[in-house]
């Protein structure tokens, strides 16, 4: 689509270079019993293909920052893991969900987070590896768009400030604790 908006600014642009002598005399091939336009109706053509080569080519121009805002590069993508395993080390968390999603959705959204401006607000995904324990686990990063995979490795330990213990129904002590983790995460490139 970006392709074809350039062509046809590149055509109306040229459409506006032609001549009136020319175009006469390609009228005049086509029916010569016609009667002789004003020149003011050339100068109001060319203002017409003018406008509309430049109304295309900034269309093209918005095709490509939104071809640019919906997938990921290579370099965004690298900028990003780094900075999501900078900020997912050493942080400690409640745990959610037992099965490791938790972790899972942390890594996707502290990616996205890490994009920057440019970078699309979704289309990142973390695959947890097969082999995956809830002490330590593996997961594979990818992005929409991007070549580029990265393999996070995540270490979770219990924390020595124990967890949190809400309070109870009827406003004592609470039967339940919250476990709360630690994280360490290092990442490498490639799939783990």
């Amino acid at each position: 689509m970006t392709t074809i908006c350039f062509a046809l600014a590149v055509v109306m642009a040229a459409a506006g270079c032609v001549k009136a002598d020319r175009v006469r005399a390609w009228r005049h091939g086509f029916n010569p019993s016609a009667d002789e336009l004003p020149s003011s109706a050339f100068v109001a053509g060319r203002a017409v293909f003018f406008v509309l080569a430049g109304i295309m080519a900034f269309q093209g121009f918005q095709l490509l920052a939104v071809s640019d805002d919906v997938s990921w590069s290579d370099s965004e993508l690298t900028k990003a893991v780094q900075g999501a395993t900078t900020a997912l080390d050493a942080r400690s968390y409640f745990e959610i969900d037992s099965v490791g999603n938790d972790i899972k959705s942390m890594i996707e959204d502290e990616v996205v987070q890490h994009g920057g401006g440019d970078a699309p607000q979704s289309g990142v995904d973390a695959f947890p590896a097969d082999t995956n324990t809830a002490k330590d686990a593996d997961y594979t990063i990818k992005a929409d768009g991007a070549k580029a995979a990265f393999c996070m490795h995540v270490k979770r330990t219990e924390s020595k400030d124990g967890g949190y213990t809400p309070p109870g129904v009827a406003g004592g002590e609470g039967t339940v604790t919250i476990p709360e983790y630690e994280l360490a995460a290092t990442v490498d490139e490639g799939e783990c």
